[in-house]
């Protein structure tokens, strides 16, 4: 049985082009920590404000989230929050419907019946391997999509959808479909924007809970808000000016769903390493989700 962990409602529409891009990931310690004082400060902390803001520039261009290293700690801090575990990995056989509209929620980056992308995912699968456990799914998926109706799955989805989570090569599906929907177009746009590794993340975990959709919380509404409070360095703004113009428009756009009424993921993950001027997610990592403390050496 899997573990209990707080899941929240998220985005309702996807974009429609498939790439087949994943870079691996490289294993970090990582583990959920209880909070505790004294925790080793970042030496970013102990900078100016003038001095953080003269080394934006160089932390935009030092890395990027597409870093294998980077990537893997972006995997964390989602999981942190939408699985209360950092072992992301651990996910793919996840599937629930957690009774937000959108059908089932399933996955490492919680695939929804509703909502498209778990059709897609299969679909791919299908593609890759025909016959697999989940293809005779696939009109029902096809009918269900954009409702939160179990017809045609029941009873036996969710025990093949793990049955499925065992192959390979259904992993490979899913993380090739986070690439494509989320992953890749976040860190797209933040280079295009010339933010750093954590402006990159910050783009990535909206997408992920908001879709990028039209609707006035989507991620690209977001960062139309943003746009309007404050320049992005690819427009001769500065960084954390701009970052904190995003992330206060993600509050906004949180706020907007009972379901993310709980601002957390922001204000105790994002924010602290925002104001710890650590733009390139360099470890050590402290934050909270949920009230609960999680850490990477």
């Amino acid at each position: 049985m899997h573990a209990p962990h707080k899941r929240t409602a998220r985005r309702t529409t996807r974009s429609s082009v498939r790439l087949a891009a994943i870079a691996a990931g490289l294993a970090l310690t990582a583990v959920p920590v209880a909070a505790h004082a004294g925790a080793p400060t970042h030496p970013a902390a102990q900078q100016t404000a003038e001095q953080r803001t003269a080394a934006a520039p160089r932390a935009a261009a030092a890395t990027g989230l597409d870093d294998p290293a980077k990537k893997e700690i972006a995997m964390k801090l989602v999981s942190s929050a939408e699985n209360s575990s950092l072992n992301w990995k651990s996910q793919y056989k996840y599937i629930e419907d957690i009774d937000d509209g959108r059908g089932y929620t399933a996955g490492i980056i919680g695939f929804c019946s509703g909502t498209g992308d778990m059709l897609d995912l299969v679909e791919l699968y299908t593609q890759r391997k025909p016959g697999n456990v989940l293809a005779k799914y696939l009109p029902a998926l096809r009918k269900v999509n954009g409702t939160d109706s179990h017809s045609g799955l029941d009873p036996n989805f969710t025990k093949d959808w793990a049955t499925a989570a065992s192959d390979s090569a259904f992993k490979q599906a899913q993380d090739d479909e986070r690439d494509r929907v989320y992953f890749d177009p976040a860190v797209g746009q933040g280079k295009a924007d010339g933010i750093g590794t954590l402006g990159q993340f910050a783009y990535y975990d909206a997408i992920v809970m908001h879709g990028d959709g039209g609707d006035s919380t989507g991620f690209s509404s977001i960062r139309k808000r943003a746009l309007a409070k404050a320049k992005p360095p690819s427009q001769g703004g500065n960084e954390v000016t701009y970052l904190n113009a995003f992330l206060d428009a993600r509050v906004w756009a949180m706020q907007q769903e009972e379901a993310h009424s709980d601002t957390s993921r922001v204000d105790t993950a994002q924010r602290v390493f925002l104001k710890k001027g650590n733009l390139n997610l360099d470890p050590p990592l402290d934050w909270k989700v949920y009230g609960d403390s999680y850490h990477i050496g």
